[in-house]
């Protein structure tokens, strides 16, 4: 089974893909865009496609919401993922010999308490965690660290300097699992759906009450202007539903409320919270 991610082997994405298909034997397939990780899917490089949504200090990522619903791919399963980040150099490098550390510009930030501690060494940002690893090793730097998941380290034959260097313990990215409609599921306890809202005062209003009083939980509500330049907006819901209710009950009431309403994905909610 093929799973394609955005950026290289080693990265966080990798780790959540294993993780999710842990009972599976899988082959990664990187790739440098969130485009391309779901264009490798569309065309039959890849099976399904693994995407971070949102990481709970730095947000939703908006762009992903957009390029979910315009590229026609179903959300098949959802994993969270606490984000660990630990400091990787060359096995003969000390803490004190570093002069340089490289990484995502993000998982640079989320380490700033750790990285403030430390004097003369300048922060590089880089496209991707892994890819900074695989550089230091390639290349033989010595004096340069990365900042990334430890199976990056053991990828690429580095020594861990420090481990769990994040500022926020309680630090997760949620990760959705994606693919064609063929694959899209039929029964779970949670349904991601987007849709449209007239310009009218409590639009938005109207459909959050109705499926309050359908005793639906909404546990995420997203807008994503669309590029109309009609300054209108995409709503992205997250929806938890009880085996009693009647996702077809639901689909009517939204049909009535909204416009341009799709089902983004069935599935089951991940409930379980791993680490990197």
């Amino acid at each position: 089974m093929k799973i394609s991610i955005q950026g290289e082997k080693g990265s966080f994405h990798e780790v959540a893909a294993r993780q999710y298909f842990r009972d599976e034997t899988i082959e990664i397939v990187p790739c440098s865009t969130f485009d391309l990780t779901l264009m490798s899917v569309i065309e039959g490089k890849a099976d399904f496609a693994v995407m971070a949504i949102e990481n709970a200090r730095s947000g939703s990522i908006l762009y992903n919401y957009t390029l979910i619903r315009e590229s026609g791919m179903k959300i098949l399963g959802e994993h969270n993922l606490r984000v660990v980040q630990n400091l990787m150099a060359l096995p003969d490098q000390s803490l004190m010999s570093i002069r340089e550390i490289r990484s995502h510009p993000i998982a640079l930030a989320q380490c700033m308490t750790f990285l403030n501690r430390l004097h003369g060494v300048t922060l590089i940002e880089s496209d991707d965690t892994a890819a900074s690893a695989r550089q230091i090793s390639e290349n033989r730097l010595e004096g340069v660290a990365a900042i990334g998941p430890l199976i990056a380290a053991d990828i690429y034959g580095l020594s861990i300097l420090a481990r769990g260097i994040e500022t926020y313990k309680k630090n997760y990215t949620r990760f959705l699992v994606l693919g064609n409609e063929k694959d899209a599921n039929t029964d779970g306890n949670k349904v991601s759906i987007c849709f449209s809202t007239g310009h009218q005062p409590g639009s938005l209003a109207a459909v959050l009450v109705r499926l309050a009083e359908l005793d639906v939980n909404l546990s995420k509500i997203q807008s994503v202007p669309r590029l109309n330049g009609d300054w209108e907006y995409m709503f992205y819901v997250d929806l938890e539903l009880n085996p009693d209710h009647d996702m077809g009950l639901i689909k009517n009431m939204l049909d009535n409320y909204t416009t341009n309403l799709e089902v983004l994905g069935v599935y089951n909610k991940g409930d379980k919270l791993y680490e990197s």
